[in-house]
C-alpha cells in the first residue's frame, strides 16, 4: 500500500490527485516552488518540500527521500512520461505512478511507439510517401511543439529547420519524422488501464477542437463513430497496452478520417491525461484512484464487461489567456473566481478569490466539466455553465468557449480538426 504520497505537480491536476490521495487515507507531501508556496493545492496538502524547478530530477527525488515518501505521483506535463525520472524514483525505493520506465521511454519516442504499435496490429499515417500536404513531428514532442504543416516541397527544409529548433528548446532533442497530413481528420482517443497483465479500456474521447495543435474542448463518447470502427478503435488501443503489458492509466490517440472514418495510430500518452474528467464522468470510475491502487500492487479493480458508459459529458480547458493579443498568457491575480455549480456541473480548478497565476508554468486555471443523459444536453449545460462562469483580474478563454458551444457545427456535433479555420482570429 501506499501511505505517503509525493505529488511533483502543480496546479490543478496537483489539487486532483490531493483530493483522491486523502480519501484513500494517504499522506500527501507536495513539491512547491517558490511561486507556488501559498497556493491552494500547497495550502491542502499535509505536507510541503521545496523545489527549485519540477523539471529537476535531482531536486524532486531528493525531497520525496527527505520526506520519507514511498510513492510519487508525477502528474501530467513536466517530467510525468520521463523515463529517467521513473528509473532514480525506482532506484531510490520509491514507487513511481505510471508505466514502467521501459514503456515510458518506447511511447516517449515516437517513431519506435509508431515500430511497436504496427508490431501491435495497429495501422499508423502513412509517411512522406503519401505527398504533400506532410506534418512534420518531434520525435520527442507533445503539446503540439515541433509539429509544423507542409503544403508544398519548396516550404519542406524551411519548416524542417524550424521544427527542429522548436523541438530542440522544448525537449532537448531536435529529432523530426514526417506523416502525411490528413485535411479532415478526428482526433479520437481511447482511455486505457493495465495492470501488467490484462488491460481494459473505459470508451472513447474526442478532442478535434484544437487551436494551434492544442486541445480546447474534449468530450466523451466521440460522436458519431460508427459502432464497428468505434468498436475496433478501442480493441486496437487495448492490443496496444497489453502488447507492452502497460501498467496504470494511458491514452491511446488516433486520427480518424472523418470521410470513412479510417483511423491511424497517432501516439500513446503514457500519464494521466487532462481531459480524464470527461471520462470519469460517463464511466463512474476514479481514473487516479485506479492509478495509484495499481502502482500500490493490486490487481486492476475493473473488469471489461462490468464498465458501463452513460450519458455524455463534454470539457472546456479555461485558459488564462488574451484573446485581443493572439492568445498571449495573462498572468496575475485573480480577484474574483465564481465557477458554476448545479447538476451535472464539475469544476477541477486551484484558482479561487485572489489566487495567483504566475507567468512560469502553462496558463491553465481550470477544467469546466458538464454532463448530461445525451449530448444534447450536455451541450445546452456547457451554455449555460460559460454564461455563469465569472473570472476577474486575469484575461480568459471563456468567451472563446462562449462561441464555440454556440457554432452550429460543436451544436450538432462530429467537428474535424479543421473546426477554427476561419473561426474569427481563433
Amino acid at each position: 500500500m501506499i501511505r505517503r504520497l509525493f505529488i511533483a505537480n502543480r496546479g490543478e491536476i496537483a489539487l486532483r490527485v490531493l483530493r483522491t490521495a486523502h480519501r484513500l487515507g494517504m499522506t500527501t507531501i507536495l513539491a512547491v516552488s517558490e511561486a507556488d508556496r501559498d497556493s491552494l493545492p500547497a495550502r491542502l496538502a499535509d505536507e510541503t518540500r521545496p523545489v527549485a524547478s519540477y523539471l529537476s530530477i535531482e531536486a524532486l527525488i531528493d525531497a520525496a527521500v527527505a520526506a520519507g515518501a514511498d510513492a510519487i505521483h508525477p502528474g501530467y506535463g513536466f517530467l510525468s512520461e520521463n523515463a529517467a525520472f521513473a528509473r532514480v524514483a525506482s532506484e531510490a525505493g520509491i514507487v513511481f505512478v505510471g508505466p514502467e520506465p521501459a514503456t515510458l521511454a518506447a511511447m516517449g519516442d515516437k517513431l519506435e511507439a509508431r515500430r511497436i504499435a504496427q508490431a501491435a496490429g495497429l495501422p499508423v499515417v502513412p509517411g512522406r510517401e503519401g505527398g504533400f500536404p506532410l506534418l512534420i513531428k518531434a520525435v520527442a514532442g507533445g503539446g503540439g511543439k515541433g509539429m509544423k504543416r507542409v503544403d508544398r516541397e519548396e516550404e519542406l527544409d524551411a519548416a524542417m529547420a524550424m521544427a527542429a529548433a522548436e523541438a530542440e528548446a522544448a525537449f532537448g532533442d531536435g529529432r523530426l519524422y514526417v506523416e502525411r497530413f490528413i485535411a479532415s481528420g478526428r482526433h479520437v482517443e481511447v482511455q486505457v488501464l493495465g495492470d501488467g497483465t490484462r488491460a481494459v479500456h473505459l470508451g472513447d474521447r474526442d478532442c478535434s477542437i484544437q487551436r494551434r495543435f492544442q486541445k480546447l474542448v474534449e468530450e466523451a463518447p466521440a460522436p458519431f463513430i460508427p459502432d464497428d470502427k468505434r468498436a475496433a478503435l478501442r480493441n486496437a488501443a487495448v492490443r496496444l497496452a497489453e502488447h507492452l503489458h502497460y501498467r496504470g492509466a494511458g491514452t491511446v490517440e488516433f486520427l480518424v478520417d472523418a470521410a470513412d472514418f479510417d483511423f491511424y495510430f497517432l501516439e500513446m500518452n503514457a500519464r494521466i491525461q487532462v481531459e480524464h474528467p470527461v471520462t470519469e464522468a460517463v464511466t463512474g470510475i476514479d481514473l487516479v484512484e485506479q492509478q495509484l491502487l495499481i502502482a500500490g500492487g493490486e490487481p486492476l479493480g475493473v473488469r471489461q464487461e462490468t464498465i458501463a458508459l452513460e450519458g455524455h459529458a463534454i470539457e472546456a480547458r479555461i485558459n488564462a489567456e488574451d484573446g485581443r493579443r493572439d492568445f498571449r498568457p495573462s498572468p496575475g491575480t485573480v480577484r474574483r473566481a465564481a465557477w458554476p455549480a448545479g447538476p451535472g456541473i464539475r469544476v477541477d480548478s486551484h484558482i479561487a478569490d485572489g489566487g495567483k497565476v504566475p507567468p512560469l508554468y502553462d496558463s491553465l486555471i481550470g477544467k469546466l466539466i458538464v454532463s448530461g443523459s445525451d449530448r444534447a444536453e450536455a451541450v445546452a449545460r456547457l451554455r449555460s455553465a460559460l454564461d455563469a462562469l465569472e473570472i476577474e483580474g486575469v484575461e480568459t478563454t471563456a468567451g472563446l468557449h462562449r462561441a464555440i458551444a454556440a457554432d452550429p457545427r460543436f451544436v450538432q456535433g462530429g467537428v474535424d480538426t479543421r473546426f477554427f479555420e476561419g473561426f474569427g482570429n481563433a
